[in-house]
């Protein structure tokens, strides 16, 4: 194949390569909202913890982020090194949000879940294995494998993060919500029960079970040896 040949056809697949890119970015646009979650729309931020606008990145666009009173404030309650990572996880809130409240389709949806994890994946690798967010980090992980229909991934985030911490109620919550979701009620029951020996005064998990146990009362719609 001649020089010129090649370089047309390199030319075209680079053209066709970025054809695909801006494709799929389009197609994962939300009316009303930015392109992607790194223009922090006001909207967005406002949905994250306290701690977010005063992460790196966060607190060069958002306002009030700059304050270095309280970047001090979180870097000591987070750990200097812990904290550097943190707006990583804070972006990959704003995905999860995205995916969970803002995203119309299931493409736009599994895009976001899938950035999601990405973040929170970064966080968990080069944060210190005893950081005290991570149970939390492992659940919203969970979260986002159980939206790309990941159920074993998510059940071992959910039950990792509950081993870390076992009064951490979110993780039983998630959890017994996957369970309930499969008609396991059993098993969903189960783990709420875990969940409240560890930690009793949980109302969202005394909420779950409640509404459980009068689901569990309602006649099967099975039939017999079904």
């Amino acid at each position: 194949m001649q020089a010129g040949n090649t370089q047309g056809w390199s030319r075209a697949l680079i053209a066709v390569m970025l054809g695909a890119l801006a494709a799929n970015a389009e197609a994962q646009r939300i009316p009303g909202y930015p392109p992607d979650v790194y223009d922090y729309d006001p909207r967005e931020t406002a949905l994250l913890p306290p701690y977010c606008k005063h992460t790196q990145a966060f607190r060069e666009v958002v306002p009030g982020g700059d304050d270095q009173q309280a970047i001090r404030h979180w870097e000591q309650i987070m750990g200097a090194d812990n904290y550097l990572h943190m707006h990583h996880y804070c972006l990959g809130l704003m995905h999860l949000n995205r995916a969970r409240i803002l995203a119309r389709d299931t493409q736009t949806r599994n895009y976001h879940f899938s950035r999601a994890i990405g973040e929170i994946d970064y966080v968990l690798r080069n944060a210190r294995h005893d950081f005290f967010m991570r149970p939390e980090m492992l659940t919203r992980r969970g979260e986002a494998l159980v939206g790309l229909k990941q159920g074993p991934r998510a059940v071992a985030d959910f039950e990792a993060a509950i081993a870390a911490k076992p009064d951490y109620w979110p993780a039983y919550a998630q959890l017994s919500d996957f369970h309930r979701s499969l008609g396991d009620l059993g098993k969903a029951r189960e783990v709420l029960e875990a969940g409240l020996k560890h930690a009793p005064d949980s109302k969202g998990l005394r909420r779950r079970l409640e509404e459980l146990e009068q689901e569990m009362k309602k006649p099967s719609t099975k039939g017999p040896g079904r």
